[in-house]
This record gives structure tokens, C-alpha cells and sequence, in this order.
């Protein structure tokens, strides 16, 4: 569980990233979740768009597929939204 003050600081380093993920009109699919988990191989941080054809807001797809892929939801604005997971193997983001 991400405390605020760390919470602040992912909110910070996705400020200045681009979406990698997007969720369309069919949802959020098992391709989806793959596609996130592939995400999370090479990074800790993922923003994410949630399409406007979407039968889901941000803060529904960013919740499934939080809980599809073991990660925590940092921040929902509008369409957008981030996710978190530490990297077992190697972890880059050193949280305060």
C-alpha cells in the first residue's frame, strides 16, 4: 500500500510521461491485462487513457485492471490514470 508522500511522488514522475496503455470500446479484455503486464516488465509506472467509446470510466478500467495485474492506482484525472507496481527484480523508482 503506497503512503500519500509516495503516492505525491508517483503523481509527480507520470506528470511528465506519456500513455502507454489504452482502454477502447470493447473494455477491459484478458489483452488488455496482458498488455499492461508487459508494460510493467520494463517499468514501474504506467499511465494509462481511457477511450471516450469506453462502456467504463478511468477510475473503473484503472481499478480491473489494478486488480487483474497485482498493481495499485496512483491518480485518476479525467481520462487518464496511473499505475503502480515495484519491480521484484530490479527496482528503479526509490520511493520516500
Amino acid at each position: 500500500m503506497l503512503t500519500s508522500k509516495q503516492r505525491a511522488y508517483c503523481r509527480a514522475l507520470a506528470y511528465a510521461s506519456d500513455s502507454v496503455l489504452t482502454v477502447g470500446k470493447t473494455g477491459v479484455t484478458a489483452n488488455t491485462a496482458a498488455e499492461l503486464e508487459n508494460a510493467f516488465h520494463t517499468r514501474e509506472l504506467v499511465k494509462g487513457t481511457v477511450l471516450e467509446t469506453s462502456p467504463l470510466t478511468a477510475k473503473e478500467a484503472a481499478n480491473e485492471l489494478a486488480a487483474a495485474v497485482n498493481a495499485e492506482l496512483v491518480q485518476v484525472i479525467g481520462r487518464k490514470f496511473v499505475l503502480y507496481r515495484r519491480s521484484a527484480d530490479k527496482p528503479v523508482i526509490v520511493l520516500p
